[in-house]
């Protein structure tokens, strides 16, 4: 059976950090995707990685880029969200996904599992 697990959500302050851990078991998929969903939001893409062959690629949601991380060990099914500089606007659940396309931005129906999600609150 395939599962997603993610960690390491919390509360934090504006100005700070979090690292976000996902686990894939029962398969092994070639990129993965962290979403996000504020509350009377819809969920929306925030950062992917794809392992084609033996490259690496990144690619990131505008308002994310140079203050969010995404890296991943392929071999071990396991992809993080460094998440530096963060501001009240990042506040929501945090989905990780996974696909068996090889491309870092994928639409949500290209994700074949989800995790049930973690959240991430960023006080002001």
């Amino acid at each position: 059976q395939v599962q997603l697990v993610e960690s390491g959500g919390g509360l934090v302050q504006a100005g700070g950090s979090l690292r976000l851990s996902c686990v894939a078991s029962g398969r092994t998929f070639v990129s993965y995707a962290w979403f996000r969903q504020a509350p009377g939001k819809e969920r929306e893409f925030v950062a992917g990685i794809a392992f084609p062959s033996r490259v690496t690629i990144t690619h990131y949601e505008d308002s994310v880029k140079g203050r969010f991380t995404i890296s991943g060990d392929n071999a071990r099914n396991t992809v993080y969200l460094q998440m530096d500089n963060l501001k009240p606007e990042d506040t929501a659940v945090y989905y990780c996904a996974s696909s068996l396309r090889p491309y870092a931005e994928l639409t949500e129906a290209e994700y074949h599992a989800w995790g049930q999600g973690t959240q991430v609150t960023v006080s002001s």
